[in-house]
């Protein structure tokens, strides 16, 4: 079977493949001819801008496809930066200054528990859109730690760990995170078709 995988992210594009393994072409949207810098993300909630962005493919390429949307959840701060992530800091887009101003607004802050949350949107020919979801609890440290993975990786330690994603090897990070877990639904949904 083959899929596109609505992103331009290419970490997230070979952490997903490395997910699915051969079960799965994942076709990226280069591989289609999509060469748009950001496809629209104007949802107000992780679920809205997971549709927008595989509507837009579909509607577009007319292939099926999966778009994925995750924010990390702080308690403390009432959830933010959730749907914002990517752009806390403002344009342009840059984790290193998202992960400067989110420990900046933790400062001082005893509760530093956080979630990352993904959710993921298939849509298959003409079939209604199907949501999964993936959830990883843990806190935030107060100062960065690794060099693996991407976003927020070197400040949150999952529950359970004592490093930071970004200190895992992608198989350790890829037992445990939200997005193996909503891809997981995701495979074994495809699985059974």
């Amino acid at each position: 079977m083959q899929l596109c995988f609505a992103t331009n992210n290419p970490h997230k594009l070979q952490e997903l493949q490395q997910l699915v393994g051969n079960q799965i072409e994942i076709k990226s949207l280069q591989d289609i001819g999509c060469f748009v810098d950001d496809i629209p993300e104007t949802g107000a909630t992780l679920q809205a801008n997971s549709l927008e962005k595989a509507l837009y493919i579909k509607n577009n390429y007319s292939i099926s496809c999966f778009a994925d949307d995750t924010g990390l959840e702080v308690d403390v701060l009432n959830g933010a930066p959730g749907v914002y992530s990517a752009r806390y800091a403002g344009e342009p887009a840059n984790s290193a200054n998202n992960i400067k101003l989110l420990l900046q607004n933790l400062a001082g802050k005893k509760n530093r528990k956080a979630r990352f949350r993904t959710i993921i949107t298939l849509l298959l020919n003409e079939k209604e859109p199907i949501f999964f979801e993936g959830i990883v609890y843990g806190e935030i440290t107060t100062q960065t730690s690794g060099n693996a993975g991407f976003g927020y990786d070197p400040i949150f330690i999952p529950n359970g760990f004592s490093c930071t994603f970004a200190e895992m090897t992608p198989e350790e990070k890829n037992s445990v995170s939200h997005r193996a877990k909503a891809v997981e639904k995701l495979v074994i949904y495809l699985n059974s078709l």
